[in-house]
């Protein structure tokens, strides 16, 4: 019988892709925001971005100047932020601030998703990702775990189970899986689709556009990896929340109902910052009450001894009952191959 399995994903789990995180992706954000005027006229950068910002204030020149200067205030301050979210956070209420950091956010994305391994061009001729190129990440034995003695007929049972609470706001994980899908079960797009909708997938901070498949009537469609014309940047970027304005309501419900029913949960590439953490509380103060025992499962690359009993606590907190928790200092990819049967399905 499958277990109810929560997947809580952070910045690490898409770095294995080949996205960048940490300094790598500050420096996306500071590039992308750069840029240089002489003599009051534009002469290097991102030209494409001063232009969006001319439509959205309507050429007013005043009001222009006061994005470019939120702009290059982010570009020059990056080194010394620990996230672009954790600068937007340092000025909360300054909304022309914000709005220039989620545009950089949504070009970012967009273009590190071109960049990664599962990226393929379909106006190129192919439709197919490069699956052998993904054995050294998590993605490969994570389809296999889910797909475990499992016939196409029976998946959707088996990931109506299955939570994804994805903090990144990228769409690796739901363009892999329906390829996928695609590839192994001999699917086609409507059939892989529908499968793939039965997962519960929670991005409690959106994403930078709803895939072909899963949202016909979204304004802000997006291909994997696509480009933006400069006049949808705004619409687009208005789409996502850094985590000083808190989850997207709608999902508070569904997430606090998911939580407190696991008997799995399981943490790739997360960071366990504070915030985030509280999100995963649903914006209450009161610890789930689970009446069954819950395995966790948690990697924390790179952390010292002290750090990982500091994530154990957190965790701990987040539950009033009894919870089984495995903190190893590891790859996503790692996690995985060392746990096989305890995340499996056999």
């Amino acid at each position: 019988m499958a277990r109810n399995t929560i997947y809580v994903v952070g910045a690490g789990a898409s770095f294995e892709l080949g996205l960048p995180v940490g300094n790598k992706l500050k420096e996306y954000i500071s590039k992308i925001l750069y840029m240089k005027f002489e003599r009051g006229s534009f002469s290097d950068g991102n030209y494409d971005l001063y232009q969006t910002i001319r439509r959205h204030t309507g050429n007013n020149t005043d009001e222009t100047n006061e994005y470019l200067k939120e702009c290059r205030h982010i570009s020059d301050n990056m080194p010394l932020a620990i996230s672009i979210d954790n600068f937007i956070d340092s000025e909360r209420g300054n909304g022309k601030l914000s709005l220039c950091g989620k545009m950089a956010i949504v070009e970012a994305i967009l273009e590190a998703e071109r960049n990664s391994k599962i990226f393929f061009d379909r106006y190129q001729g192919t439709r197919k990702i490069d699956f052998p190129a993904l054995e050294n990440t998590w993605y490969l034995p994570f389809f296999r775990t889910l797909t475990e003695n499992c016939r196409a007929e029976d998946l959707q049972r088996r990931f109506e189970t299955i939570t994804l609470v994805i903090f990144n706001y990228d769409r690796c994980i739901e363009h892999f899986l329906i390829h996928a899908l695609m590839s192994y079960y001999r699917l086609n797009d409507a059939q892989a689709a529908e499968i793939v909708s039965s997962l519960k997938i929670i991005h409690p901070y959106g994403t930078v556009g709803s895939l072909p498949w899963q949202d016909q009537a979204s304004s802000t469609r997006m291909e994997y990896g696509g480009e933006l014309q400069t006049d949808q940047l705004i619409d687009y970027a208005e789409r996502i929340r850094t985590f000083t304005e808190g989850a997207h309501s709608e999902h508070m419900g569904q997430l606090r109902y998911n939580m407190k029913h696991t008997e799995r949960l399981v943490f790739l590439g997360f960071a366990f910052h504070r915030l985030n953490m509280e999100l995963l509380m649903g914006a209450s103060d009161d610890k789930y009450e689970n009446p069954l025992s819950i395995d966790c499962f948690a990697t924390a690359f790179e952390t010292s001894k002290n750090d990982q009993e500091s994530i154990g606590a957190s965790i701990n907190y987040l539950y009033d009952g009894e919870i089984n928790i495995n903190i190893e200092n590891t790859t996503c990819a790692q996690l995985f191959r060392d746990n096989s049967r305890s995340l499996g399905y056999a």
